[in-house]
This record gives C-alpha cells, sequence and structure tokens, in this order.
C-alpha cells in the first residue's frame, strides 16, 4: 500500500494571504486554509518528500513525520526549497544526510542559497546530499521507484513525479506530448489548478480539466489553489463527480 499524504495544497502565498478580507481568506472551513504545496508518499517502509516550501517545519510536526529517506524537488521556486534548513532534526536522528533529489539546475540553486550547508561541516547544520535528476531515468529511494516526468512551468523546465499508477504534478503549464505519453495509465491523479482565469506559468481550472480529460483517470484532486479560486465547497460541487479539490492533510491509498 502507498499513502499519500497533501501537506500543503496553496500557492507561494498560502491562504488566507496575508491582509486579504476576501471571503476565501476568511472563512471558517478548514479546507480553505492552505500551506504551500507540498506531499508525502509513504511506500515500502520509505517516506519520500516532494517540496519543502516555507512550511515545511509546520508540515512535519501536523503530519507527525519522525523520518525522511529522502526529498525530491519540482523546481527551485523559494516555495518548494525554502525550507530545507529544517531538515536538521531527521539528520540527527538518523545520524546521516538526506538524499535530495533535484535537476542540475535546481541543485546548483540549492547550493546558491543555503551555501553555508555545501561549506566548511559544522556540527548542527542540515546535511543533504544532492542527487542528480534527469528526465528520462528513474530515481530509486529504496525499493520505491520514482518516474520524473517532465513539463514545463511556464518557460521553465520542472519535473512531475510519477510512481505505479499514481502520479503528482505541481506548478505545470504544458506537457509536451513525449512527457504526456508517460501518463497514459495513470489512476490517480493530482494536478495543479491555480484558479479560474488564464495564467502565464499555470494551469487554471478548466485546463487542468482538460487534462484529466485527456488521461482519464480513475480519480482526480486538483492542487496549488489560489484565494482567488472561490470557496472549497461551492466550487467542488461543480466539478466533475471523479475531481475533486485537495485540501491540506488530504491522505490518498493506494495499492502500489
Amino acid at each position: 500500500m502507498m499513502t499519500i499524504t497533501l501537506l500543503g495544497t496553496g500557492t507561494s502565498q498560502g491562504v488566507p494571504v496575508i491582509g486579504c478580507t476576501c471571503e476565501v481568506c476568511t472563512s471558517s472551513d478548514p479546507r480553505d486554509n492552505r500551506l504551500r504545496s507540498s506531499a508525502l508518499i509513504t511506500a515500502g517502509g520509505q517516506n519520500i518528500l516532494i517540496d519543502a516550501g516555507p512550511d515545511f517545519r509546520q508540515q512535519m510536526l501536523r503530519a507527525r513525520v519522525n523520518h525522511l529517506d529522502a526529498i525530491i524537488l519540482t523546481h527551485e521556486h523559494n516555495d518548494h526549497v525554502i525550507g530545507l534548513d529544517d531538515v536538521r532534526p531527521f539528520n540527527h536522528r538518523s545520524g546521516s544526510s538526506i538524499d535530495v533529489f533535484a535537476l542540475p539546475r535546481v541543485a546548483a540553486e540549492v547550493k546558491k542559497r543555503f551555501e553555508y550547508v555545501f561549506a566548511e561541516y559544522i556540527p548542527g547544520l542540515p546535511r543533504i546530499e544532492l542527487k542528480p535528476v534527469e528526465v528520462g531515468s528513474f530515481i530509486s529511494v529504496g525499493s520505491v521507484k520514482v518516474e520524473p516526468i517532465g513539463i514545463m512551468h511556464g518557460r521553465l523546465p520542472i519535473v512531475g513525479v510519477r510512481i505505479g499508477e499514481f502520479a503528482y504534478l505541481t506548478d505545470v503549464k504544458t506537457i509536451q506530448e513525449s512527457e504526456f505519453r508517460k501518463l497514459f495509465g495513470v489512476k490517480k491523479l493530482v494536478i495543479n489548478a491555480l484558479h479560474q482565469e488564464w495564467h502565464p506559468t499555470h494551469l487554471n481550472l478548466s485546463e487542468a480539466l482538460e487534462i484529466v480529460g485527456a488521461l482519464q483517470p480513475e480519480e482526480t484532486w486538483l492542487t496549488h489553489i489560489s484565494h482567488q479560486m472561490g470557496l472549497h465547497a461551492d466550487m467542488e460541487a461543480a466539478l466533475p463527480p471523479h475531481v475533486k479539490f485537495a485540501y491540506d492533510g488530504m491522505r490518498i491509498d493506494i495499492k502500489y
């Protein structure tokens, strides 16, 4: 069995947005409160984190995660990487570094932003082992094999992941045909849908539903959701029956 815990389902600003008084940001429905997007994959005794944004510490505490075996970074934007400093309790507990898988460009950015981590070793600092990701090859974490999927975040090449019949795609705007074919047969899909208007670097709701229609997964959950989307309860009622809005803390169990 594989379990996916959606640790955060919001955009780079999160929801509520600082200073905003819209009906979503002031909603009493906990599903309208969204930390920055991240997911935890638990399979084969391994805990694999997808993205470590600024809410990483809070997400780990809320989900009661006591060990991490690897982190996969989809891309280098701060809402996906800037929480890496907080891996240190996992280092202390395991006595070893954590493998962080990233595209070479992303790994170079991580080294810049966390230069102190990769300089002279000082006890107490995070211990990160950067591992290269190549689209077209697999990532192995214990017995778990992860297939990186090349997707486009506007003009920026980033990665989604597929594990068996599950795929997680965030911050995607377009997918080239050769990479899209790698998603055929996915039965459980998590994909971003920013809001209802056109956006240059993210799928909007109608664009996300077009991809869902092309892939025909059994179930889909929409993530990376802005406060501009509307209230969770109102918007979900208008979705096709096999598509739902994700919410923070949601767990998805899949045979693996």
